[in-house]
């Protein structure tokens, strides 16, 4: 089995309503333009890998696994119970398929799973290529100083995710009155210290200026990051 690289930074107000299981993905992808036929062996493998990944990845939050040319990984976010994990990655699995029924590579990510599969080895190289971000819609009325402690609580997670065995971490920071921000970062656990620390430090660096710009009062980020390679 093999390995691969996953960054995912979020952060959100105590107003920021989760997405439920079962809902919508929060973004998906293909990451290839090349595509399977039905009944095909690539077709076969990719069933039981998504099989393997389902059976394996509950218990610890992370599988990963490779079945002839085809590769995938499942990671589940660290606060997440088993049952979650497991209904989530089927929710994954399932929509997926729905939305890139034939295609070799795809990414899908919901609140409390990704999952990514792909006809190439993707493994061990961070892209930067597909990224996106998400915002919280309500108001902030200090933009400049919400925008400082996002990233100063980011990148206090930051120091201490690298360092844990699961590289996860989460945390708060109390804003003006009774608001508070909350925070995660996490890394696939295949991933070095010092890789977890340089992809999530390169996630929080490009929380862009110029979306603060165009939404100078958001109350929130999402903002994940996976790695292929030709992703």
């Amino acid at each position: 089995m093999s390995s691969a690289r996953f960054a995912l930074l979020s952060l959100f107000s105590a107003l920021l309503l989760r997405t439920a299981l079962g809902a919508d993905p929060v973004f998906q992808f293909c990451s290839t333009s090349r595509n399977f036929t039905v009944n095909s062996p690539y077709e076969s493998n990719l069933n039981k890998l998504t099989s393997f990944l389902y059976t394996k990845t509950p218990s610890s939050g992370f599988g990963l696994g490779s079945i002839s040319h085809v590769y995938g990984l499942v990671l589940c976010r660290g606060d997440t119970s088993p049952l979650e994990c497991k209904a989530c990655m089927a929710d994954a699995g399932a929509e997926i398929r729905r939305r890139r029924p034939l295609n070799k590579g795809a990414v899908i990510w919901y609140d409390k799973c990704m999952f990514k599969y792909l006809d190439a080895n993707f493994f061990g190289q961070i892209d930067n290529a597909n990224r996106f971000a998400s915002f919280n819609v309500n108001n902030v009325s200090n933009p400049a100083v919400f925008n400082r402690a996002v990233k100063g609580l980011l990148t206090g997670l930051v120091e201490e995710a690298y360092t844990m065995p699961k590289l996860y971490a989460t945390g708060e920071a109390g804003l003006a009155g009774k608001m508070k921000l909350y925070g995660l970062v996490q890394c696939t656990r295949d991933l070095s210290a010092t890789q977890c620390k340089q992809c999530l430090e390169s996630a929080i660096s490009a929380l862009p200026i110029s979306q603060e710009l165009e939404r100078p009062s958001t109350k929130g980020y999402l903002y994940p990051k996976p790695t292929q390679v030709g992703r």
